[in-house]
């Protein structure tokens, strides 16, 4: 597409940030109903843990009013849910909300 104009968007908006937030949210709930990998159970804690520990401070971020780190934050937060979804710490098939093969 040489030439083409491209758009930019260099503004985290209250609406782009709470349609990620309500989509790591929607993750972290089916994550938490979901089967985990028997054997590696320890590993998927800890995946879920670490996500839990970035949306937290998602939150904490938007509240202080830092969206930047906000969105940073809940990208990573769900960074973590899709690594263990795609090496199926997480038995997840959601595809509107995980990076995973379908299972």
């Amino acid at each position: 597409m040489a030439g083409a104009k491209v758009k930019r968007v260099n503004v985290v908006c209250d609406r782009r940030l709470e349609k990620y937030f309500g989509v790591t949210q929607k993750a972290l709930d089916v994550v938490k109903s979901s089967e985990m990998d028997g054997p590696r159970r320890s590993q998927a804690l800890d995946f879920l843990d670490m996500a839990q520990r970035y949306f937290s401070d998602a939150k904490h971020f938007r509240e202080k009013g830092n969206y930047v780190l906000a969105f940073a934050a809940v990208n990573y937060a769900h960074a973590w849910l899709d690594a263990g979804a795609r090496i199926g710490l997480f038995k997840v098939s959601d595809d509107s909300l995980f990076a995973a093969d379908p299972q």
